[in-house]
């Protein structure tokens, strides 16, 4: 994705600024929104701004093992 389409895209939602998320240092591509914690996907080089495609970056919190 060219960077000044990044400087370009804005949240749909709040229209605040957007993480560029990519592997190798994370499993998918997608612009992370941190203040509504959405993920909005990057398909084809092309960014899916749509709240229905997005995905919750709110991870289910794990329980610590037990003894």
């Amino acid at each position: 994705m060219e960077p000044r389409l990044l400087d370009l895209l804005v949240c749909p939602i709040c229209k605040g600024p957007l993480r560029h998320a990519r592997p190798p240092l994370h499993d998918r591509e997608e612009l992370i929104c941190n203040a509504d914690r959405l993920a909005y996907p990057v398909r084809d080089g092309i960014p899916v701004m749509l709240e229905s495609e997005a995905r919750s970056t709110d991870e289910p919190a794990t329980s610590a093992p037990g003894p």
